[in-house]
């Protein structure tokens, strides 16, 4: 098993490393699969050695001893690109000359390896995989510098963020907030919200809260409904993702 390396942000996990999926599942986000070019790779129990998108909701079953792994959120402006290339079916490998790049190493900027895919998909919507600098809008960038403190231990309790009373503390319409906040972050601002929810939940119990605790800081009604959440999106539990990313 490869070591993996992990990024996650609201929208995009980003997973480089081995993938096994014991058994068949769905979930939320759209899968895009990228394997390593000596990798052993079956999906639905079928040798592939190229790209592989599969759609929101389908059942899947991965196999990949090396390799990319991304999960997109669907109503994102990647999500709909790459629902485009799908054209409405369940999974799409595409055939291409794009060869892997070398393994990534600790500490590297996961994101930078990702540009040729992008390219080779002719995807232009890079703002998920963009940070917090190229935002140009000020309201927008103080608004994520509130949500920042979710990881420093000061939790914002998500019943603050209504879309309603965000924009009045920024002076915006509700309609014109929705629409400034996806045009620039490149996701709507209810799913990307939901995302910062899991995310902050994650970190609480990375910090040693209990499921409780962590499900209660982030809004959700107890822990069977944040684990609910984070399956359905992910499709993978909470203590799976917890061993991801402490062995990364």
């Amino acid at each position: 098993m490869v070591k993996p390396t992990v990024c996650i942000q609201a929208g995009i996990v980003i997973v480089y490393g081995s993938s096994v999926d014991a058994e068949p599942h769905r979930h939320h986000a759209i899968q895009i699969v990228w394997p390593k070019d000596d990798s052993l790779c079956r999906l639905n129990r079928k040798n592939i050695s190229e790209l592989a998108i599969i759609a929101s909701g389908v059942e899947h079953q991965l196999q990949m001893s090396e390799g990319w792994i991304l999960l997109v959120e669907p109503k994102s402006a990647l999500g709909q690109e790459l629902s485009n290339i799908l054209e409405e079916r369940a999974i799409k490998i595409l055939t291409t000359d794009l060869a892997t790049t070398k393994s990534p190493v600790q500490g590297d900027d996961l994101t930078t390896y990702l540009l040729p895919l992008f390219k080779k998909l002719k995807l232009t919507q890079h703002t998920l995989l963009t940070n917090r600098s190229t935002i140009a809008d000020k309201r927008i960038q103080l608004l994520l510098s509130e949500l920042e403190q979710c990881f420093h231990g000061d939790c914002i309790k998500p019943s603050k963020w209504r879309a309603t009373e965000v924009a009045q503390k920024l002076a915006l319409s509700e309609s014109r907030f929705l629409h400034l906040f996806s045009q620039e972050l490149g996701i709507a601002w209810r799913p990307y919200l939901l995302w910062r929810r899991m995310m902050c939940a994650t970190q609480a119990i990375i910090n040693r809260r209990s499921a409780t605790e962590a499900a209660h800081l982030a809004g959700f009604s107890d822990s069977a409904h944040l684990s609910r959440t984070f399956r359905r999106t992910f499709g993978m539990t909470i203590r799976q993702a917890l061993a991801l990313f402490k062995e990364s």
